[in-house]
């Protein structure tokens, strides 16, 4: 590690295979945790290279534990987190949308870091219990269209960094990785970002697999369609600036979205949203982010139609039955 970090530290980059034997070694607990806060704050100070963020994701690939759908056609709809907006947990909400709809979802998900509350949170506070056990996982998306996967049930391999970031408390190059280390590789995808250019390195990560995808950054900051602001949409197929007036929708303030200031504040809003309770702007919110993955699945629907299809899911109660569905199942 020594190497390394005096690399880092005179401003060179990692090569992909560099960055992918450094994150193998974490796993293999050959650093101290000295070395592992100084590697990972190099990355607070300097942005991230796609070599190497291409080759931590392939690290974290070739060592989790991976959930094989086979055939079965599935979407994941996550954020990087990092963008300190504590917005409540619009796209595990949209995860049920979709799912409501008839999709089928794999959400990866984790314990909040730089949020009051993360997916895992808000689903751990409602009662679920989470598994990384293949059976139970499959009976889930059967049952609601839907399963849910902790990450750290399934990257084992950082075990030893969660204290660090959670002792650390910010955004790290670990908030850039969760949504393209998904372990059941969907092959679908739509992904909130902090920041214009990380959206840019995920898609040129994209570009060069067989992904569909949709990418969104709102220029206010968001890692998500907040409705606060234009918000760049990056798809195979397009780049397209897009506002509020693309989904038929107003615009809304960051008051209007506020996440809460605890777990439970943010289990509230999230059960009286899927029980249809919702203000009017965290109900739009919610089905524009559906709509962008369902859209994402498929290409050929107009974003009008995706969005009649989300709202139809929230407001029918398909939404809440899904996750009552996943709920009720234990590995």
């Amino acid at each position: 590690m020594k190497q390394i970090l005096n690399q880092l530290f005179d401003h060179q980059k990692l090569s992909k295979e560099q960055a992918r034997e450094v994150l193998i070694n974490i796993s293999q607990n050959k650093y101290n945790t000295s070395q592992i806060a100084a590697f990972i704050s190099v990355y607070l100070m300097r942005n991230i290279a796609v070599e190497e963020l291409a080759g931590f994701r392939d690290a974290l690939l070739e060592l989790c534990i991976k959930v094989d759908f086979e055939d079965l056609p599935i979407i994941d709809l996550c954020g990087t987190g990092g963008d300190s907006k504590n917005t409540f947990n619009i796209s595990t909400l949209s995860s049920f949308v979709v799912a409501g709809a008839g999709y089928n979802v794999t959400k990866h998900g984790n314990y909040g870091v730089s949020s009051v509350s993360g997916s895992s949170n808000v689903l751990e506070y409602l009662g679920f219990s989470f598994t990384n056990d293949i059976g139970t996982l499959k009976h889930q998306m059967d049952a609601s269209n839907i399963c849910f996967l902790h990450a750290p049930l399934f990257h084992p391999a950082l075990k030893s960094v969660g204290p660090i970031r959670k002792e650390l408390g910010v955004k790290t190059f670990f908030n850039m990785l969760g949504p393209i280390v998904n372990p059941a590789q969907p092959q679908h995808q739509s992904v909130g970002v902090f920041s214009l250019r990380l959206a840019r390195l995920y898609q040129y990560l994209h570009e060069h697999s067989h992904k569909k995808y949709a990418i969104i950054h709102t220029v206010d900051g968001y890692d998500e369609i907040s409705l606060t602001a234009s918000a760049k949409l990056i798809t195979n197929h397009a780049e397209q600036l897009i506002n509020a007036d693309y989904f038929g929708m107003p615009n809304y303030t960051q008051t209007d979205i506020f996440g809460g200031d605890s777990v439970k504040e943010a289990a509230d809003i999230f059960t009286r949203i899927l029980d249809n309770k919702g203000t009017i702007a965290q109900n739009d919110v919610v089905i524009a982010n559906a709509a962008i993955a369902i859209q994402c699945f498929d290409q050929t629907k107009d974003i009008s139609e995706c969005v009649q299809e989300a709202r139809e899911s929230l407001e029918s109660g398909k939404a809440k039955a899904s996750l009552t569905s996943l709920l009720t199942i234990k590995a």
